[in-house]
């Protein structure tokens, strides 16, 4: 039986409709990727199923009957869980504290702090980490925390999980980690809804997909594989891939930024690098890379250990964001 139906699904706000009668479903066992654009729904649809909005039209059926969650506890106790990009933790409370929040053990009215571990470490054990459940969660990593979150939707029993975009803050190692995760809840037959913009990804993952533009469903593929890449790409952009990026070269004006030889925290070498008038200069590189530590070097947020920032062939005064500012610079 289908574990998951959207029919019909229709949600407008003031002056938009964000989505138009959606309809695909989800069976367990099966990871569905939903793609798309952004503004293409898919956001809303995760919001309509995790209990936040409420649809203007259409069902959202389980396992055939149709649900309409008035609170997003409703959704949760429906067996419904949402790994969000940005996490739902508290990172000043434990990981067990995480794990248990709004069903801690208890004992005689105060929560049962012994218990609280026990199965904070059952369900880790269970996910194949070796975090201490009294370890603080904000001193974990992005990976880590995301963990976290995947064990509270497990010990909710969730037979339906949706992620969205969950590898967007994860290095290699962490997404591997949790492309393997996502595997094993497949395998225990629940229903996977994956949100990406990462196409590797989705077919590496994933075993069918839906791809909505503007608030329409356009496309269902299953099963998929990279040969469909630019059919899904086409069916997403509303074009042929072989123009998905329209790059023409350009004059460029006068060189405005030069840093020279900047060295401090987070950088394994001094780094040099100029940037014209008209020029978009991208950063490219893994979780950890130094990408955030030189953007804050070259604004003063960090301080230096050598080097400097020339705008416009002016020095810029080291460690200082209100020099940075000043000199028209922002971060």
């Amino acid at each position: 039986m289908t574990t998951l139906e959207y029919r019909a699904v229709t949600k407008t706000f003031p002056g938009v409709r964000a989505l138009d009668g959606v309809s695909f479903s989800v069976r367990g066992g099966e990871v569905r990727a939903l793609i798309g654009e952004n503004g293409a729904g898919k956001s809303t649809l995760l919001k309509i199923l995790s209990g936040q909005y409420r649809p203007d039209g259409g069902e959202l059926l389980i396992d055939g009957v149709p649900r309409r969650f008035a609170a997003p506890r409703d959704a949760q106790d429906a067996g419904i869980a949402i790994i969000h990009q940005e996490l739902q933790l508290a990172p000043d409370l434990s990981v067990a504290e995480n794990l248990m929040l709004g069903m801690c053990p208890s004992r005689f009215g105060f929560v049962d702090r012994r218990r609280l571990h026990a199965d904070a470490a059952a369900v880790l054990a269970r996910l194949g980490e070796t975090i201490d459940p009294a370890t603080r969660l904000g001193d974990l990593s992005i990976g880590r925390r995301q963990m976290v979150e995947i064990g509270r939707a497990l010990l909710r029993d969730a037979r339906i999980i949706a992620f969205d975009e969950p590898t967007s803050s994860l290095s290699a190692r962490e997404t591997a980690r949790l492309m393997a995760i996502i595997g094993q809840l497949r395998a225990e037959g629940r229903a996977i809804v994956y949100v990406s913009h990462r196409m590797e990804e989705v077919f590496a993952l994933a075993d069918s997909a839906t791809v909505l533009r503007d608030g329409t469903y356009v496309l269902d593929a299953a099963p998929i594989g990279p040969a469909d890449e630019g059919r899904l790409v086409a069916a997403m952009a509303g074009r042929t891939i072989a123009d998905i990026y329209d790059w023409r070269p350009r004059p460029l004006g006068e060189e405005t930024v030069r840093i020279e030889a900047l060295a401090g925290p987070g950088l394994t070498a001094p780094v040099s690098l100029a940037a014209a008038r008209g020029e978009i200069l991208g950063f490219f590189g893994l979780v950890g890379a130094g990408r955030s530590e030189l953007f804050r070097l070259i604004f003063g947020a960090a301080p230096a250990d050598g080097g400097g920032v020339r705008i416009g062939g002016v020095p810029l005064r080291p460690g200082d964001p209100r020099a940075a500012i000043a000199a028209g610079l922002a971060l």
